[in-house]
C-alpha cells in the first residue's frame, strides 16, 4: 500500500497539525473494512481524530481508495466548519479517483516529482 497527499491536503495537514501516524490509521481502517463513508467510485471519507479528542470531533478526509494499493489524501475540513461536502464535489472527487487511480507508477512518479503529489511515510 502506498499513500499519498495532494499539495493542498498537505497544507491543511500542517496547518492542522495531523500527524502522519493519524493518516496512516484511517488508511489502515478503510484497509480493515472500517470505512466511514464509502462514496463510491473510489472515494471514501474517513475521520481523523483531533490531537488528544475523539474522531467525532476531529476532522473529515476525502480519500481516493483502491484497496491494498494505493490511497490518496486529496481534501479535509473540521466538522466544525463543514457538515458535508456537496454533491458537485463529490461528482468531482469520483471525475478525480478514476483519473489518479488509473496512474501508471511512472505517471505517478512524475506528479510526485512536480509536487502535485508528496508519499507519507509510514511512522515518520
Amino acid at each position: 500500500m502506498k499513500v499519498f497527499k495532494n499539495a493542498w491536503f498537505g497544507r491543511f495537514a500542517r496547518k492542522e497539525e495531523i500527524s502522519a501516524a493519524a493518516l496512516w490509521d484511517a488508511v489502515e481502517r478503510a484497509e480493515n473494512d472500517q470505512i466511514d463513508a464509502d462514496l463510491g467510485g473510489g472515494v471514501i471519507k474517513q475521520r481523523i481524530a483531533r490531537s488528544g479528542e475523539s474522531k467525532s470531533k476531529g476532522y473529515r478526509s476525502i480519500i481516493l481508495f483502491r484497496k491494498g494499493k494505493l490511497s490518496f489524501f486529496v481534501y479535509g475540513f473540521s466538522k466544525s466548519e463543514l457538515g458535508n461536502i456537496r454533491e458537485d464535489e463529490e461528482a468531482q472527487f469520483k471525475k478525480m479517483a478514476k483519473y489518479v487511480l488509473s496512474l501508471t507508477d511512472a505517471q505517478l512518479s512524475e506528479l510526485v516529482a512536480n509536487g502535485q503529489f508528496e508519499e507519507i511515510v509510514k511512522n515518520a
